[in-house]
């Protein structure tokens, strides 16, 4: 039997059509493209982004696929054609995470001495090794931002009173950055696009920032470096992510590792005191 929402839950009438609209421009595909794609119909396509048709859950699904959704917007397909959302989003509250909680433990001690951090969706810092502590609470000390952005690992960078005066390279770094959040909102993460609107309020930022760019191309890899007195690191980093998981929030958590970029920055962090 399928699942559906109750009749006073239900998203109103329509927002399934204009939801599956939305993505499909969105992915640039047209209706015989997304057709094809869903092995379904052109004609039953166009009915279902009409209105004159009604998906089963299984279309839901299946047009969700077909788009490359993340879990979290195929949910939000579902729950807008009446149906229950198919996938969890408790993220590291879900019950039977013991192994995951384990291995994402095990990667950040190896990490050490060097810094890593794992953030969620909205890029808030969940865990972070020593090595992260050792290092950035040199910087964090200086903040004067609200205690309640200091934890989010996009505002600390984009805030004028976080990390950014530290930032020696901070127009270069957070350039790229911010293409980063541009192509999640492109991958239809939500939490992306209000992190975009949000450090848009900030001072001084290019106004060119606000649309999707293809970064200049330096370096073999984009690096940050940070400045306060005498101390001088600069990192490169990397993405981790789980492969295959099937509750939205873990789909959307990533660990950063942060890398030395020069023998001098090495050599600083494993002289800092524990």
């Amino acid at each position: 039997m399928t699942a559906k929402i109750q009749d006073d839950e239900a998203e109103p009438a329509g927002a399934f059509s204009r939801l599956l609209r939305h993505w499909r421009s969105a992915r640039r595909l047209s209706q015989l493209g997304l057709a094809a794609e869903a092995s379904i119909s052109a004609r039953h396509l166009c009915f279902l982004e009409t209105g004159r048709a009604r998906p089963s859950r299984e279309m839901v699904r299946l047009l969700g696929t077909a788009l490359d959704l993340p879990l979290a917007e195929q949910n939000a397909l579902h729950v807008a054609a009446g149906f229950v959302p198919p996938h969890g989003e408790r993220g590291l509250a879900a019950d039977n995470l013991e192994p995951v909680q384990q291995a994402l433990d095990f990667i950040l001690r190896q990490q050490e001495p060097y810094p890593a951090i794992v953030v969620d969706g909205r890029w808030d810092i969940r865990i972070r090794n020593q090595g992260s502590a050792r290092v950035f609470r040199l910087f964090h000390q200086a903040y004067d931002m609200p205690t309640a952005l200091a934890g989010n690992a996009v505002h600390v960078v984009f805030h004028p009173k976080g990390l950014r005066p530290f930032i020696a390279n901070w127009a270069a770094f957070a350039g790229h950055m911010i293409q980063i959040l541009h192509r999640e909102v492109a991958q239809g993460h939500r939490p992306a696009a209000e992190l975009l609107e949000e450090i848009g309020a900030y001072p001084d930022l290019p106004a060119g920032w606000r649309r999707p760019a293809p970064p200049a191309a330096a370096a073999p890899v984009m690096t940050m470096q940070l400045r306060k007195g005498e101390r001088r690191f600069a990192f490169f980093s990397t993405f981790t992510t789980l492969a295959m998981p099937t509750d939205a929030a873990l789909q959307k958590l990533k660990i950063e590792s942060f890398f030395p970029a020069d023998s001098a920055t090495e050599e600083t962090i494993r002289n800092l005191p524990a």
